[in-house]
């Protein structure tokens, strides 16, 4: 009698089983949740217009929304698209519904799968990175609790000096040791990738967004020209 073929090497039940119980209920769990806070978003609004009389008039609206869209509008782009590759489909709904993407969930996403030794952009780095990111929401969670409720006055016991270099410097610690975790994966891009923003901001002295725009596009095309020529091996 012939033997079964084992799922796990059965290409086509692999894919199947990746469509049936990960990718589609991620993508209606996340759709569901994204549009459920979108809603949500309203009541509030409501409430102050019904209660207190409190209005804004249209035009007025959409002043304040072109001044935001003209400061974070290149996010709209660039996030989405350079998040997703260490993300995952399902962490991508987690963390753009959860905030503090670039400061938080990207680099637990990222340790995670480092961490599980499993190569970005798989299957099983998604898996991993989703659960790095849930574990983050999580301890998250507890410590804004904490923060909201000890936070003042554990600051209000610490030196001015010390809460100052806490404010200051936290974010730029951060998103220095993302930077130097992704330069040790692919150090002939990482001079590149700090180059582009200090030359168009220190020296062309171009906007915000032209920067954020050019260094994540331009780091992907010298990344793909890298592989292309062999510079960068697989």
């Amino acid at each position: 009698m012939k033997e079964a073929t084992p799922l796990s090497t059965h290409p086509s039940r692999e894919i199947d089983s990746y469509e049936l119980l990960w990718k589609r209920p991620v993508i209606k769990i996340g759709m569901s949740t994204m549009l459920g806070a979108v809603v949500l978003s309203f009541p509030p609004l409501l409430y102050l217009y019904l209660m207190h009389g409190a209005s804004i008039d249209v035009v007025t609206a959409l002043r304040a929304w072109g001044l935001i869209a003209a400061i974070f509008g290149a996010f709209y782009i660039v996030e989405p698209i350079s998040f997703f590759p260490v993300l995952g489909l399902a962490g991508t709904y987690l963390s753009f519904l959860s905030g503090n993407i670039s400061n938080l969930r990207l680099p637990c996403s990222a340790m995670a799968q480092e961490v599980a030794g499993v190569k970005e952009g798989t299957r099983e780095a998604e898996i991993i990175g989703t659960m790095g990111i849930v574990g983050s929401i999580v301890v998250n969670l507890i410590g804004v609790t904490l923060a909201a409720l000890i936070g003042a006055w554990v600051f209000g016991m610490l030196p001015p000096a010390i809460v100052t270099a806490f404010r200051t410097f936290t974010a730029p610690a951060i998103f220095g040791a993302v930077f130097g975790q992704f330069a040790l994966r692919q150090p002939k891009l990482a001079p590149f990738a700090l180059a582009i923003p200090l030359i168009l901001l220190g020296v062309v002295k171009a906007p915000v967004w032209v920067a954020i725009l050019s260094s994540v596009f331009g780091t992907v095309l010298i990344g793909r020209i890298f592989y292309k020529t062999g510079i960068i091996k697989k």
